[in-house]
């Protein structure tokens, strides 16, 4: 035990603790000249990357927000469009089938994003309301009602048949071709068919022909320029 300056000082003591500073110092390693720099690239970097994550913060919120707003712009229209072609099907069904009914329904009405569309068709004098329960003729008529539903609610500038009309009889094609006559004020179709009375209401005729060389060759006939004798 040492006295200095009115104090005393434990020698031992402070022996052991300059030993132990010493050991704690080599257990450190050599010293890195570049640890500064080192750092102060870190510290940099982790400013960098901490800007960066509370721009993407920011942008994500900006993101959830735009979302909302479209998806409830898109539920406006989608109910809007729907009750549409929802009520235009029903009308070209009863009549393309001369009576009955038909509706479109949604599977999930909560959740737009999810729903489904279920079809409902009833013609006259059948209580069936299935689809896979008509006959060939009356799916292809009720798929031709729905089509004409959707480009009376939205017209498109051009649309192809393709037959569409191979499995209907004589009063259900003279039903889809005044329907679709009406509609070709908006709309451009080209139809493939073989049946007469809807080549009768066409513009133009464009037919496949095969000669003697056994060539094809397309031949083309407007309507309005043959004579009308």
């Amino acid at each position: 035990m040492a006295v200095h300056g009115g104090a005393a000082i434990d020698v031992e003591a402070t022996r052991a603790r300059i030993d132990e500073i010493r050991r704690q110092v080599r257990r450190l390693g050599p010293i890195n000249a570049e640890a500064p720099d080192d750092y102060r690239e870190n510290r940099e970097r982790h400013e960098f990357l901490t800007t960066q994550l509370r721009d993407l913060a920011d942008a994500e919120a900006q993101l959830r927000a735009a979302i909302e707003v479209l998806s409830g712009e898109i539920r406006i229209r989608f109910s809007a469009t729907f009750e549409k072609d929802a009520a235009a099907f029903s009308e070209y069904f009863t009549a393309f089938f001369g009576g009955g009914s038909a509706q479109l329904t949604l599977t999930n009405p909560d959740d737009f994003a999810t729903t489904g569309i279920e079809i409902e068709a009833q013609p006259p004098g059948k209580r069936i309301k299935t689809l896979s329960l008509l006959s060939g003729g009356e799916r292809s008529l009720t798929a031709v009602a729905l089509l004409f539903a959707l480009l009376t609610a939205n017209p498109a500038p051009f649309v192809v048949l393709d037959e569409v009309d191979a499995a209907l009889d004589e009063a259900n094609v003279g039903r889809f071709t005044a329907a679709l006559k009406k509609l070709a004020e908006r709309t451009q179709f080209l139809v493939v068919t073989h049946n007469r009375r809807t080549v009768e209401v066409a513009d133009a005729i464009y037919g496949v022909s095969m000669g003697r060389d056994g060539v094809s060759k397309v031949l083309s006939l407007k309507l309005g320029d043959v004579p009308q004798n």
